[in-house]
């Protein structure tokens, strides 16, 4: 087991229906303004598994969790939302979440996850797009994510919060400055032509 100052480093693993209790737990200490029940969880597992995944302890306990699924460029769902299937024309991956415990932050432990997420948008050739709260916007861009609210309207941010910024990361990720996307209603996203 990998240590990191002297404590046992957690690791990524996919999440399980059991799971679901811990994640809560870990998002009722995070997102309290922004409360989801099980059946989001659960419904998000059963779709796309290979999305979600759960930073687990040495102890065994959940302590952060991540979700994402395919969904249609420029239309996050609203939060606590069980979707009972995919959109058949889903376009993007969407990272719902990338939550852990605050004592965990700091040291690099999220960053397994959601390159793991990249990189799965990225096999499937599709761009990845989020929602980024709490003005967690500078983390987001260091993964090649550039706001793109212009491209969004503002009722899909309504269940989100004041101050939250819908980003976009194309492709393969890299610099996003200049490159163009085009959401569901063929609005175009960035600066390409």
């Amino acid at each position: 087991m990998s240590e990191t100052a002297g404590r046992p480093r957690p690791h990524w693993r996919a999440m399980a229906a059991a799971d679901v209790p811990g994640a809560i737990a870990v998002a009722d200490v995070v997102h309290p303004s922004f409360p989801e029940g099980p059946a989001m969880y659960l419904d998000r597992i059963a779709l796309f598994p290979d999305g979600c995944l759960a930073l687990e302890d040495e102890a065994g306990a959940i302590c952060g969790y991540a979700i994402a699924y395919p969904a249609a460029l420029g239309a996050p769902p609203p939060l606590d939302t069980a979707l009972g299937a995919l959109e058949p024309g889903a376009d993007a991956l969407y990272l719902h979440d990338v939550a852990l415990l605050p004592a965990l932050r700091g040291r690099g432990l999220a960053e397994p996850a959601i390159t793991a997420l990249l990189s799965l948008a990225d096999r499937r050739s599709h761009p990845a797009m989020l929602v980024s709260v709490y003005g967690t916007a500078p983390y987001w861009r260091r993964f090649g994510f550039r706001p793109a609210g212009e491209t969004i309207a503002p009722a899909k941010l309504a269940s989100y919060g004041k101050g939250a910024v819908y980003m976009v990361r194309p492709v393969g990720g890299g610099d996003a400055e200049g490159v163009c996307l085009k959401n569901e209603q063929g609005l175009k996203i960035g600066g390409g032509d």
